[in-house]
């Protein structure tokens, strides 16, 4: 079957149908919507669910282990992103991906909703993972899909598509994190099925919004090659079940060793995927350029990420044991504060689509607004240091403290994240274009791997400096990518 050309599958989507965008917009938005409410509502009890007592349903690991593994937990779903852009590269298209991987995750929340032990909660751990690793990175590339390329509605679309994001996110921690904490964990990540299950019923319905938008394989396998895989799959799957076997028993592979292996990986995975998309004979003078150009714009995310995902680990220790949480007259679960995140964003993102739009080609460079991402990201660590420093480590915070911490970090996070994904699906090289994207995730994949080790150091002792450290050096480094902005754009070759 012939390639379509990029111009052809546009063509094939109704261009005006949802807020002035393509009318695939709505399927993305509303799929993506619950696949977030299913993800953020389950993250959301995950780590209280890990280090709360048996006695009050949770598994009663120490705090951090706990919050090791939810690093860990963090990396390894965006890690498996390169997984999920492959398949979609090569095998079966994005469109087909988002699909399947919606499957895996529902079933790892269903797993997670029935009482069991350990081994139940690491089966429904690589169930989401496999399952997050097909969906989000493709469901992205989708988005990108859907309008011409000097479209000028594109960073505006991904702004949008990013609220539908944090609309899934605000109301999760409310509804599934309530019903989880105050009710049955086992309750709450039944919730998140349910979200998982409609998100698919949406796509389903409302595909055809979509036009030929995710149908096409970008570069897929030869019958040779097809042959290959399926032969190296069999043997590697062989391979690691004997690596298991032999390493597990002998104490070889432990807790630690899997953190430090991860964190590793974190890296070279990414880097490995630079330097065989930077020598492909598949990729142009002027992709190379790009790809070059991509690399700093991706050490940036990471410092973005490792500040901004630990929302789900530092934060929401200090929310359930440093925060005041009966202030205002009632209490607050600390749950909710993860709601405050997405709430801004809701609050904020139509004000940056606005913005962008109304900037037009005044608007800072994509290099400049990824350094007031990592700008903001470094001053809301340093807001939350400051409780400490007045009142110390040994009295509780008013909770106006983090929300304001969160919402520095959210005007960042508008700066930076979907302006990445707008910048992933230019700069993406046309043979890698789904891979390009799961590379994209591998920032957070990457921080989130650093971060198993930096939650380590986190105690009421060294509050101040932790928080210190890793905000003053995301400044730091804000300042130096800003000053190299005007010498990455000209790699950027024409991308705006």
């Amino acid at each position: 079957m012939a390639q379509l050309s990029k111009e052809q599958i546009v063509e094939s989507v109704p261009q005006k149908g949802f807020f002035g965008h393509p009318k695939g917009l709505f399927t993305l938005f509303f799929t993506e919507f619950w696949e977030r409410f299913s993800y953020y509502g389950m993250r959301a009890i995950l780590v209280f669910y890990m280090y709360y007592e048996v006695s009050k349903g949770g598994l009663g690991l120490s705090e951090p282990t706990a919050l090791a593994i939810m690093s860990i937990y963090g990396s390894l779903v965006y890690m498996s992103g390169i997984i999920g852009g492959w398949l979609a590269d090569r095998i079966f298209g994005t469109s087909k991906a988002v699909f399947y991987g919606g499957i895996f995750i529902m079933l790892g929340h269903i797993v997670l909703a029935f009482p069991g032990n350990l081994t139940m909660f690491f089966t429904s751990m690589v169930l989401i993972v496999l399952g997050t690793g097909l969906l989000k990175p493709n469901i992205s590339s989708i988005v990108g899909d859907i309008y011409a390329t000097h479209d000028n509605r594109r960073d505006s679309g991904f702004s949008v598509f990013y609220m539908g994001i944090n609309m899934g996110g605000f109301l999760a921690p409310l509804t599934v994190g309530t019903i989880g904490l105050d009710y049955n964990f086992h309750l709450g990540f039944s919730l998140a099925a349910i979200g998982m299950f409609v998100g698919l019923i949406t796509f389903l319905i409302t595909k055809k919004n979509l036009g030929l938008a995710g149908t096409q394989i970008a570069n897929p396998l030869s019958p040779t090659e097809r042959k290959r895989f399926v032969k190296n799959l069999v043997i590697g799957v062989v391979v690691l079940v004997a690596l298991l076997f032999i390493t597990i028993p002998n104490g070889w592979l432990t807790f630690n060793s899997f953190i430090a292996l991860v964190g590793i990986l974190g890296f070279v995975i990414p880097f490995s995927y630079f330097f065989l998309m930077y020598r492909s004979p598949k990729t142009t003078a002027d992709e190379k350029s790009r790809i070059i150009a991509y690399i700093p714009l991706f050490l940036a995310a990471v410092m973005f990420w490792a500040i901004a995902e630990q929302g789900s680990t530092i934060l929401a220790l200090y929310a359930d044991k440093r925060t005041n949480l009966d202030a205002f007259g009632f209490h607050i679960s600390p749950a909710w504060f993860q709601s405050l995140n997405p709430l801004f964003i809701i609050t904020m993102a139509p004000v940056f689509a606005w913005l962008w739009i109304k900037l037009g080609k005044r608007q800072p460079s994509i290099p400049q607004k990824f350094s007031l991402g990592i700008l903001f990201a470094g001053l809301s660590f340093i807001v939350i240091l400051l409780p400490a420093y007045f009142g110390g480590t040994d009295k509780l915070v008013n909770p106006l403290w983090l929300a304001l911490s969160i919402f520095i970090l959210v005007i960042g996070e508008l700066c930076l994240s979907p302006v990445g994904l707008s910048a992933t699906t230019k700069l993406a090289p046309a043979a890698f274009s789904a891979q390009t994207m799961s590379l994209w995730f591998l920032s957070n994949a990457a921080a989130q791997a650093l971060n198993a080790q930096l939650v380590k150091l986190y105690s009421d002792k060294t509050e101040m400096l932790y928080f210190g450290i890793i905000g003053g050096v995301a400044i730091v480094l804000s300042i130096i990518l800003f000053a190299a902005s005007p010498v990455i754009q000209r790699f950027m070759k024409g991308v705006h």
